[in-house]
């Protein structure tokens, strides 16, 4: 069955307050739109569009009649989002599974209320995540090489000092001095215990940091020459961007010691379990897990559990967060991550009518793009309008979708897909 679902956008400080509506094709509430579930977890179950006068939520489906409508008889294992990003979110990190079990199954022993701030665990599952950007986005992802941020740490310490703040040169080189050793991961370790710990030179570090165009620029020759050189300007932006939303946050400090990826639509990352993250800025499909288990590193007002964050989050470098996606047929590619959660497949479609040029390699569209339905698919229209056909369906299955609707799409035989536009659908891993 091809099922239409919606849902209402979560309203959070970080969200924007157009994006989100303009996708949907509604006016905008005035209110930052964060991020739009599809899917069946109970943080916010999208619910079956227009069936009957009372709301009926995915999970709801699901429950009538597991065989049919969910997962190998179980509720859908992964979950797709919508983002929109206008400001950056917290520094985070998500469990593994063998400790979202072990942390969720203590705090219910505890009697921590599921809705109480110092809460971490919500439930009992992992949370590995995909995101693909749908215009640029940046994200901190990943821990970089210590030999780097020891040398941007140095170079923002010899900065201040050319601009005559000996003050924040001082608190910086202090920062510095905490990232030495000769074993990065336990350096990691503590460094993430020590900036949280009230050290006067935090606070002064991050003052130093506050007027960061200034030090970028230098106000003197030498301290524009200290600052130019050898400096990433993505690195800068995401400084100032942090430092204009969380001044005196020592998640400032800690961004340091991640890498910033600046995607460009169409591009990926993939997070798996214990990788410390934060997006910055940007629109994108994301897909994880069915877990909402969070532990925050900074960058918020939130409860930040320094001693739960440092025994989860794997503190071991990464290259690179980036994740390549497979080419499956004209006009389709798959985000395949390696994780039996989930996989997100992209289809691209023109309309021969209409469009002279359908582009080339991994960024072409087609006529009319297949898609195996072996498991449930969650399907986001992004861009344009497409047909959804199911001819082998007895009876077959048709329907219309455009820009901002989403279906569902029970387990079957496969869909067929034409039209003019841009679609995503996320489905149980391979």
């Amino acid at each position: 069955m091809l099922i239409f679902i919606e849902n209402t956008p979560k309203s959070y400080a970080w969200g924007s307050k157009d994006a989100i509506p303009e996708m949907l094709g509604v006016a905008p509430t005035g209110e930052p739109q964060a991020e739009l579930w599809l899917g069946a977890h109970p943080g916010s179950p999208a619910h079956v569009a227009k069936a009957t006068n009372a709301q009926r939520t995915l999970i709801d489906l699901i429950e009538s009649d597991p065989e049919r409508w969910g997962v190998d008889g179980g509720p859908l294992p992964f979950l797709l989002k919508v983002l929109a990003i206008e400001a950056p979110l917290s520094l985070q990190v998500h469990p593994d599974r063998d400790q979202a079990f072990a942390g969720f199954a203590a705090e219910e022993r505890a009697g921590v209320p599921r809705e109480a701030r110092e809460r971490n665990y919500g439930d009992a599952n992992h949370k590995p995540e995909l995101l693909v950007a749908l215009t640029e986005v940046r994200a901190l992802c990943g821990f970089r090489p210590l030999a780097e941020v020891r040398h941007d740490v140095a170079r923002l310490s010899a900065a201040a000092h050319a601009a005559g703040d000996e003050a924040g040169a001082a608190a910086l080189a202090a920062v510095g001095d905490r990232l030495a050793g000769e074993d990065p991961e336990p350096v990691r370790l503590g460094f993430l215990r020590w900036v949280f710990t009230g050290d006067p030179a935090v606070p002064a570090a991050l003052r130093a940091l506050t007027d960061l165009s200034e030090i970028a620029r230098g106000r003197t020759p030498q301290a524009r020459a200290e600052a130019a050189a050898d400096w990433d300007p993505d690195r800068v932006a995401a400084l100032k961007a942090l430092i204009a939303s969380h001044p005196s946050d020592p998640g400032v400090l800690v961004s340091l010691l991640l890498h910033v990826v600046r995607l460009a639509p169409g591009e990926a990352i993939f997070l798996g379990p214990r990788q410390l993250h934060a997006y910055l800025d940007g629109v994108a499909v994301e897909v994880m897990a069915a877990s909402d288990n969070v532990l925050r590193a900074g960058l918020t007002e939130k409860h930040v559990d320094v001693a739960e964050l440092t025994r989860i989050v794997d503190p071991g470098e990464i290259e690179s967060p980036r994740q390549p996606c497979e080419r499956l047929a004209p006009g389709l590619v798959a985000w395949r991550p390696g994780v039996p959660d989930f996989q997100l497949l992209r289809a691209r479609l023109f309309d021969p009518d209409r469009d002279e040029t359908v582009g080339s390699g991994i960024d072409e569209a087609a006529e009319q793009v297949t898609v195996e339905a072996r498991r449930p698919l969650v399907l986001v229209v992004v861009q344009g309008k497409i047909e959804i056909d199911r001819p082998l369906a007895a009876p077959a299955e048709y329907a219309k979708a455009k820009r901002g609707q989403s279906v569902y799409v029970s387990a079957g035989e496969p869909i067929e897909l034409r039209g003019r536009g841009e679609v995503f659908l996320a489905t149980v891993g391979s």
